[in-house]
């Protein structure tokens, strides 16, 4: 891929974009420090909780005599860092809905200012993503974090994996399924280049075990995505259709119905 041409950006919208234009590391550096300033408070309002929680218990615990105050204590650390996630998953989406954190589609560069937003709404999400959200993931609360996070979620959908980004962008359907350590994101971005799309999965789809959904894909109604197939940009699949394999193809149905025979006379 040929690097990104600042020529072939949408025109400036304000006096901010023409900054991050024109100095792209010093604005990045900025939005970084922002960032991680925005995080520690998000990170340090959600261990409120805990820290009251420790001072109630686990310090009477640390200054007590007693043989089982180690044990004790060990819990009572345990069950502060779980208060301090579930308080993080409730703190972040609030953070979420007051910062400029509304992703449209784009394409163009990373330094511009419509790169802001994915760039904010991300950040949020990797804070809960890299830290308590594995553990909740296949609970009910996985998807209320996700909802509130922006992603739109049909009736009774099941989702196994975290590996998610741009979730302000993805839509699932009544009955879809996403599988353990499935992969999906609304964006490509290589060589200067910034595309960002959603991704649509209908009703009844299947999303299969370590396979990877990329921007601007429709996935049809009752349609199944293979274990570790990867759906490139752009990807259309219809209701019903079986896709897979590197990059995905439409499997027919005569050939998977091979495929299954072949699978199930080997016992």
């Amino acid at each position: 891929m040929a690097y990104f041409d600042p020529r072939n950006n949408p025109p400036t919208r304000n006096a901010i974009d023409r900054f991050i234009r024109r100095f792209g590391t010093a604005a990045w550096a900025m939005a970084m420090a922002v960032m991680y300033l925005v995080a520690a408070t998000a990170a340090g309002i959600a261990a409120v909780p805990a820290v009251a929680l420790f001072e109630r218990w686990g310090i009477p615990l640390w200054h007590s005599a007693a043989w089982w105050r180690l044990p004790a204590l060990g819990i009572t650390l345990a069950s502060c860092v779980g208060v301090w996630g579930f308080a993080l998953m409730a703190i972040v989406p609030v953070y979420n809905w007051l910062l400029p954190t509304r992703i449209h589609a784009f394409k163009g560069g990373y330094f511009t200012i419509a790169a802001l937003p994915w760039y904010v709404h991300n950040a949020l999400f990797y804070l809960v993503r890299f830290t308590v959200l594995p553990f909740a993931t296949l609970t009910p609360i996985g998807p209320l974090f996700l909802q509130a996070m922006g992603m739109t979620l049909g009736k009774r959908v099941r989702i196994g994996s975290e590996n998610l980004s741009d979730v302000r962008l993805i839509t699932m359907g009544d009955d879809a399924a996403i599988g353990g350590s499935a992969t999906i994101f609304c964006h490509v971005a290589g060589g200067g280049h910034l595309i960002i799309a959603p991704v649509h999965i209908g009703a009844r789809a299947q999303i299969g075990l370590r396979a990877t959904i990329m921007g601007d894909v429709v996935v049809g109604d009752d349609a199944v995505v293979i274990a570790h197939t990867v759906v490139l940009p752009g990807t259309r699949i219809g209701n019903g259709e079986r896709w897979g394999g590197v990059p995905a193809r439409r499997i027919p149905n005569d050939e998977w119905k091979e495929y299954a025979k072949t699978v199930l006379n080997r016992g």
